[in-house]
Formats: structure tokens, C-alpha cells, sequence
């Protein structure tokens, strides 16, 4: 299937185009850093809320040399405590869609990975990162504090001691290092970023829909929840998978050595 242009209004922010099972979403803010404003939180918003029909995976990536520097400070306005948690609450609205709202997403990093721009990675599935790649948290030395998720999402990816001390040194994480603490899964040559992470979705797309949905749904979950809630999660999950139609085509793929035609 020839790539094609998703039906999508927002492309001064955010481009889509579908080709096959998998939508390539790239930030278009270059100019900025493809840092995070509003209009762009709107556009994830729009995207994940009704994505095209047959999409699988998505490819997210920033246009020029950085995926995304965080938060667009130019656009920052001063606003009353209430107002500065419900714009928090947003992001944290569409960043759960990203995570948890079926689609796969893989992401594709380079260069600045920053503040709500590594809170926005660490809300994908699957990252890879080229060597330009930097990862920072200098919220604290702007006398701010995250609001897009990061005390959940990036700490559970580095873990709490990790992230306290990123945020009161700012220090400025590597790819090399990056790739070590979980930041990212994988590691790409410079410009290479991108067909990586391509490659990856094609091979995820052909995974059993269902199985890749719970695997999404299911696991994120389940970390919230007490072992024992857990485990009961995990058995359900198990159930529903391994009754599919799909279950039956994957092991009669196994035994013929050959590999499995999902749904």
C-alpha cells in the first residue's frame, strides 16, 4: 500500500502520513526544537483519539535535529496555581493516550530529549536513539517542577533516586548512557534513527493484534496494582490471548517452521 497522507488538520505541528499498517508521526516544529506547546498537545490528542483505521504502529520522530526539547518556554504564560494543574492534568490526559491507548508507538530519537520532550518518549513502547541523543531534566534549575508525567513514566524507567538527582544537577545524560539507564531500547548510527525505528514497527505490526494490544493495555496496569491483583490481571490477559484465533494460527506456525499470517 502506497504511503499516503493521514486526513489530519494539523500539520504546522504534527504530520502524518500512513503507509500500510503503520503511521509515521513527525513533529514539525523544527524552527523550536520541536518543542512541546499546545497546539501540538492537541494534535497527539486529535491523533490518538481517532487514529486512521487498520493503523497498528506508529513511528514518532521530530523533524531536523532533535526529537524534542520540552516544553515551549516562549509560549509559557503566567498563570493561577489551578490553571497550572489543569494544563499539567492535559498533558497527563494525552500522554496516557499515547501510552495506553492501543497503538504501539515507537519512537525515534536524536538530539534533545528534555524535560516534557523525554516525558513525551517515555510515554512510547519502543525507542531508539542515534548518538546525537541527550537526555536532561533541568526543570529544577528553572524553578519549576515536571508536569507531563515524568514522576511516573521517567522515574519508573530510571527509578526515583535516579531522576531526583537528574533533576537537582540537570546533568546532561548521552546516548551511551542513555541506552544503559532504559532511556532507550535501542541504539542506531547517526541518521539512521528513523529506519531503525521503521523497521522495528513493520516487525511489531506483524505481531497478533490482540496480543500486542495487551501488551500495551496490561502490563503498565498492572505494575499499579497490589501481586496478588497482579497476577489475577496477567491471567485473564493469558486467557483472552491464548483462546484467539490468532493462538491457534500461532502454534500451527510453529510446528510448520514457518512464520505465522495473523489477523
Amino acid at each position: 500500500m502506497p504511503a499516503t497522507s493521514a486526513t489530519f488538520d494539523h500539520a504546522s505541528v504534527l504530520r502524518a502520513v500512513v503507509e500500510d499498517r503503520i503511521a509515521r508521526l513527525t513533529i514539525t516544529r523544527p524552527d523550536k526544537r520541536n518543542a512541546v506547546n499546545d497546539a501540538l498537545i492537541g494534535a497527539f490528542d486529535a491523533f490518538f483519539s481517532d487514529p486512521p483505521e487498520g493503523v497498528r504502529v506508529v513511528v514518532l520522530a521530530g523533524e531536523g535535529e532533535h526529537f524534542s526539547a520540552g516544553l515551549d518556554l516562549s509560549e509559557h504564560v503566567s498563570r493561577p496555581a489551578a490553571d497550572v494543574m489543569r494544563h499539567s492534568r492535559n498533558w497527563h490526559r494525552v500522554m496516557d493516550k499515547i501510552q495506553l491507548g492501543g497503538l504501539v508507538v515507537v519512537a525515534a530519537l536524536k538530539g534533545a530529549v528534555i524535560g516534557g520532550g523525554l516525558e513525551l518518549a517515555a510515554s512510547t513502547h519502543v525507542r531508539v536513539a542515534e548518538p546525537s541523543t541527550i537526555y536532561q531534566l533541568p526543570e529544577g534549575r528553572r524553578g519549576i517542577f515536571v508536569g507531563g508525567g515524568a514522576t511516573v513514566r521517567v522515574a519508573r524507567i530510571i527509578g526515583a533516586d535516579r531522576m531526583t538527582e537528574m533533576m537537582l544537577t540537570a546533568r546532561i545524560c548521552g546516548a551511551e548512557e542513555g541506552l544503559a539507564l532504559g532511556f532507550a531500547h535501542y541504539a542506531a548510527a547517526a541518521g539512521e534513527g528513523e529506519a531503525r525505528a521503521l523497521e522495528l514497527a513493520r516487525a511489531i505490526a506483524g505481531n497478533a493484534p490482540l496480543s500486542n494490544y495487551l501488551v500495551v493495555q496490561a502490563l503498565a496496569r498492572i505494575q499499579d496494582m497490589p501481586k496478588a491483583d497482579g497476577l489475577f490481571a496477567e491471567s485473564l490477559a493469558a486467557a483472552l490471548s491464548q483462546t484467539a484465533p490468532d493462538a491457534e494460527e500461532g502454534l500451527r506456525a510453529f510446528l510448520e517452521k514457518r512464520k505465522p499470517r495473523f489477523s
